[in-house]
């Protein structure tokens, strides 16, 4: 098969995504080497440090479908641009924080233009590509998400340990800006998919409150708090799918799940993935820095190799995917990160660091092996008008796999740490925590890999078929 090449407008197009792609990860990545500084700076520790990283995770998810129904009766360019407009304007108002209530008030304004962001930016790139080179463009935008990756540890290091760790919101706003810039230029065209539908606020609202409490909750499932959330959110989720199965509008098409099995076994081996593998980021960053004793400049560079072994891999994964089976790649890729994860389990305070390196370059393969097959199979199985719902799905599927994945570090840390700073009488109870932490998230992996096996070779192909000939 050629390698196909983009027109100068798909060219345009791409460039924006991957720029904006590279933006907000290259700040979730940068964060975690700065988070002991902030936790000193600014009096948060032990269990309520995770919440920096949990809260903009959270408004992420909870809007990202929303805004994704607005899209597409407005126009996705936008929404995008809108996002990328709130994104910067409070991602340059964290580095303003003076406590950490601030700062997470402004994270969580933060993550809903990130959450107008993603629940638009791979419906745009999936609508200005055709069918063929899907998995190449994909593949491309994945690299670029991973990119960040490589540049975060070099860059966020540096910044956090020469100018403080105000100095990385202070820059990823200002590259934000520019990606604004560059938006207005590049993006001409107006993408819609629904123009006739209404709004459905009540499902919003309802969505909105089943996700804030089944996440909150159960980040909080250590206290009697957390069970009424946990509680509460599953009751109004239940209410909020038969609810929308009667909606004339609805903000979900339910049956995006109930009649496309290949969509909703994709979305759920997301869901799973990045449920467990959010956390080892976090928790890798304080055992590198507190256990290990390096600077944030130092244990950047340990995670340059899993970040450049991702990058490769996902550019390689993304344009393979248009000839091999999508599902198998990110089914081989998950198991990848099992055998990843089983190596993390065994970690020790002595563990040298090239064995954490080998570890750390394992999980990158896996990693960038699933990642853009995964998204090609999510993309492809449902019709044109379905783009941004099945876009804004994923990004809430590995969003909120991040929420549980960081509540996860938060309950265990909450039972072996507490709420108090990790000095070195409490290292032995932080390693039993970051243990316990991933020997959940091998077993999540290992239900991931079951899920991902369900996807059917022939399933796949005829849906790939049937949208194609449409």
């Amino acid at each position: 098969m050629p390698d196909l090449k983009f027109t100068t407008e798909q060219k345009k197009a791409l460039t924006v995504i991957c720029m904006a792609a590279f933006l907000v990860p290259f700040m979730g990545a940068s964060i975690n080497l700065a988070l002991p500084e902030i936790s000193e700076k600014l009096n948060i520790h032990g269990d309520s440090l995770h919440w920096i990283v949990t809260i903009y995770l959270l408004s992420s998810a909870i809007f990202q479908i929303p805004f994704a129904k607005i899209a597409d009766i407005a126009g996705r360019r936008r929404i995008f641009i809108t996002g990328l407009i709130i994104f910067s304007v409070f991602t340059m108002l964290c580095a303003f924080s003076t406590s950490g209530t601030m700062l997470i008030v402004f994270r969580f304004f933060s993550g809903i233009g990130s959450a107008m962001i993603f629940g638009t930016n791979i419906a745009i790139l999936t609508a200005s590509v055709p069918q063929s080179q899907r998995g190449k463009a994909l593949g491309i935008n994945t690299m670029a998400v991973y990119s960040s990756m490589i540049a975060s540890p070099i860059l966020g290091g540096f910044l956090t340990y020469y100018f403080g760790w105000k100095s990385i919101f202070i820059f990823c706003a200002l590259i934000g800006v520019i990606v604004i810039i560059f938006s207005f230029i590049f993006l001409k065209k107006e993408w819609t998919g629904q123009q006739n539908d209404k709004f459905d606020l009540i499902g919003a609202i309802l969505y909105g409150v089943s996700l804030f409490g089944i996440i909150y909750g159960f980040s909080e499932l250590t206290h009697i708090h957390g069970v009424v959330f946990l509680f509460a959110g599953i009751i109004s989720l239940i209410i909020f799918i038969i609810y929308e199965k009667r909606a004339k509008f609805p903000i979900l098409n339910i049956q995006l799940f109930s009649k496309n099995k290949v969509f909703a076994f994709s979305s759920l081996a997301t869901l799973i993935n990045y449920s467990a593998t959010m956390g080892i980021g976090f928790m890798m960053s304080l055992y590198l820095q507190y256990i290990k004793g390096y600077d944030a400049r130092h244990a950047g560079f340990i995670f340059i190799a899993q970040a450049f072994t991702q990058t490769l891999c996902s550019l390689w994964s993304g344009k393979l995917s248009d000839r091999k089976n999508p599902a198998t790649l990110a089914t081989t890729g998950m198991a990848i990160i099992v055998a990843g994860l089983a190596g993390l389990v065994f970690i020790t305070e002595t563990t040298p660091v090239f064995i954490i390196i080998i570890i750390l370059v394992l999980l990158g393969f896996g990693f960038g092996l699933f990642s853009s097959p995964n998204s090609n199979v999510i993309m492809s199985s449902v019709e044109k008008e379905y783009y941004s719902q099945a876009s804004a799905t994923m990004g809430t599927m590995r969003l909120t796999g991040q929420s549980f994945s960081m509540g996860i570090v938060g309950m265990v840390t909450a039972i072996f740490v507490g709420n108090r700073p990790i000095t070195p009488d409490l290292h032995e109870n932080f390693m039993n925590s970051m243990n316990t932490i991933f020997l959940i998230f091998l077993v999540l992996c290992i239900v991931g890999v079951f899920a991902s096996t369900i996807r059917k070779k022939t399933t796949i192909t005829n849906t790939y078929l049937t949208h194609e000939t449409n």
